[in-house]
């Protein structure tokens, strides 16, 4: 995937290892494998710009950045992406009581039927994400 001439820059590079970090090798591989002709240009900006430069900034840990997405994800209705940023949240070290908080809190400023929404999001993904660290070794 990388061997995109568009891809060749730091920032590119530097926002891949921020994805592996938050998301895992699998997801990420699976994102870049599906680029083609059509999609390259915004994976390169997102890669770029939300991985190699926001995600990077000290401002703010990855926990407090993992829990913004997924208020604001819970807001603008975005499942999927949603799903992905509650199992980085988990990667980051977010706890699922946390994680549950957020869901809690939009409740009350973006409705009852997002966070019904997200929770049962949540719930799949602590379920797999429990599943899944449970059967690695050590």
């Amino acid at each position: 995937m990388t061997a995109r001439p568009e891809f060749q820059t730091e920032m590119f590079e530097k926002g891949v290892a921020m994805r592996r970090e938050v998301l895992g090798d699998a997801h990420v591989d699976r994102s870049l494998a599906a680029v083609d002709d059509l999609t390259a240009t915004l994976q390169k900006m997102v890669t770029e710009w939300a991985w190699g430069d926001v995600w990077r900034r000290p401002g703010l840990s990855k926990q407090e950045r993992s829990i913004l997405n997924i208020g604001m994800l819970t807001a603008l209705n975005r499942p999927h992406e949603l799903r992905v940023h509650i199992r980085g949240a988990l990667r980051n070290g977010v706890s699922e009581e946390k994680i549950v908080e957020v869901i809690l809190q939009t409740a009350i400023y973006c409705g009852f039927p997002a966070a019904l929404d997200s929770m049962r999001a949540v719930a799949e993904v602590i379920a797999d994400y429990r599943r899944e660290t449970a059967a690695q070794p050590g």
